[in-house]
């Protein structure tokens, strides 16, 4: 049965939240445990819908896998995987996107893979194509069927010489776990960079892979014969930080983040502060809160790392529309994640989208139809709503203009923010929120 969240609105968030390992590298990292010859633990791991699938989809290939919610301490034996069947795997259709970077370990390991139909948030075209092109390259014979993708690699699997028509962070991971025990060299040209993805290279290297990272996003890869397993802490999950930074500054409240890392968020802090939010950091963790004086328009434009994250743009808007004058939204990642703004003009925000570049930054998709540049103007007073979740990121921003906003608002669809919030419910009643759920 599915639940209602409701919020009353217009209270300041206050108090203490703790984030644990990223979203973005804690499933990979578990994924990656597939190639070892020896048993892995990762230390770190969030209790979030994502690493619960993953954790499924490894048990029915038949990797042990032990976690204790408590300490955050998960043990991966993978040393007697086989193939699972492809009604047990289907199960999973539909959740995740994770399945199809099982591919490379599983073919290393078995000498096939089947991915079930994908998942995951609806906020644009995230095409598989570049996965299975990168498979084709290493020597994989795909075949397209109706339940799904069988993939094989009858002669094994080779290194190859590859380049991304843009830096995709699950096409450069598919790389990585598919080269490190393919046959020779492979050279990955302009590939993502994210903190995430230079954590999964620690991982690899962990086990025994030699991975060269060269300052023109390429990498080069060296295929070796056999892996270890792996003894790493995941680096904490920044997106969840700056949700939170986020909710602080349009609640006018004062959070501290237990596990944030000032490194990996450079960008968004920078505007951070523009905007009129203030931030203090020790060795545990950071402290967002309201500088007091009104908040600034600004002009942003999302970008792949080192640029401003598209995960934060969405908290962000919600900020944008309590600042005094017009901002600008340049979205260049992903073309449809302005879904989420048609709840917040409901709520009373004055949001225009336009299908125009309003920016200078490149953009894969500014030639076609979308609605893809926002012009926002403030400050609005937002006042409660009915809302249905959209996206993982756009149901928190949700969340974060429910609890600045008067009045009350009913927000069903909250089980998509489990997928990448751990115990968001608790955390945010934790803050002071008045809050409530029910069974609809």
């Amino acid at each position: 049965m599915a639940k209602l969240l409701t919020i009353q609105g217009g209270k300041p968030l206050q108090g203490e939240v703790h984030v644990r390992g990223a979203k973005n590298l804690v499933p990979k990292s578990m994924v990656a445990s597939l190639l070892g010859s020896e048993p892995s633990e990762l230390r770190n791991v969030p209790e979030i819908k994502d690493v619960e699938i993953v954790t499924n989809l490894l048990t029915i290939h038949g990797v042990k896998v032990d976690r204790d919610a408590t300490s955050g301490v998960m043990t991966l034996d993978p040393r007697e995987t086989y193939s699972a069947e492809h009604s047990e795997i289907d199960a999973y259709a539909g959740d995740s996107r994770i399945p199809i970077l099982f591919c490379g370990p599983l073919m290393h390991k078995n000498g096939e893979a089947f991915i079930p139909d994908l998942g995951g948030c609806r906020i644009g075209d995230r095409p598989i194509n570049y996965h299975l092109e990168v498979l084709r390259n290493f020597g994989a014979v795909v075949d397209k069927r109706a339940t799904g993708i069988h993939i094989s690699a009858p002669r094994g699997l080779r290194g190859a010489k590859l380049e991304l028509p843009f830096p995709s962070v699950g096409a450069t991971e598919q790389v990585l776990l598919t080269a490190v025990l393919a046959e020779g060299i492979t050279e990955l040209k302009n590939s993502a960079v994210e903190p995430e993805i230079h954590d999964l290279i620690a991982i690899l290297q962990q086990m025994g892979a030699i991975i060269t990272v060269y300052t023109d996003r390429t990498i080069r890869i060296e295929g070796v014969s056999r892996l270890s397993g792996f003894r790493h802490r995941a680096i904490p999950d920044r997106n969840e930080t700056a949700s939170w930074a986020s909710a602080a500054l349009v609640t006018e409240g004062d959070i501290y983040v237990r596990g944030a890392a000032q490194r990996d968020l450079t960008a968004f802090l920078n505007i951070y502060r523009k905007i009129g939010g203030e931030f203090e950091v020790d060795d545990e963790g950071m402290r967002f809160w309201h500088a007091g004086e009104p908040l600034k328009p600004l002009v942003l434009e999302t970008d792949v790392h080192p640029g401003f994250m598209t995960d934060w743009q969405q908290p962000m808007v919600v900020a944008l529309t309590q600042a005094h004058g017009v901002s600008i939204v340049h979205e260049t990642v992903y073309e449809n994640r302005f879904g989420f703004t048609q709840a917040l003009t409901r709520m009373g925000a004055s949001i225009q989208l336009h299908r125009e570049c309003l920016g200078s930054n490149p953009c894969r998709f500014g030639q076609r139809n979308f609605l893809h540049s926002a012009v926002i103007s403030g400050p609005s007073k937002l006042t409660g709503t009915d809302v249905d979740v959209p996206d993982l990121r756009g149901g928190f921003s949700h969340l974060i203009a429910a609890l600045a906003a008067s009045g009350t608002s009913n927000v069903t669809g909250i089980e998509i923010i489990s997928r990448g919030y751990e115990y968001f419910i608790d955390k945010i009643a934790g803050l002071g929120a008045d809050i409530s759920i029910s069974e609809r």
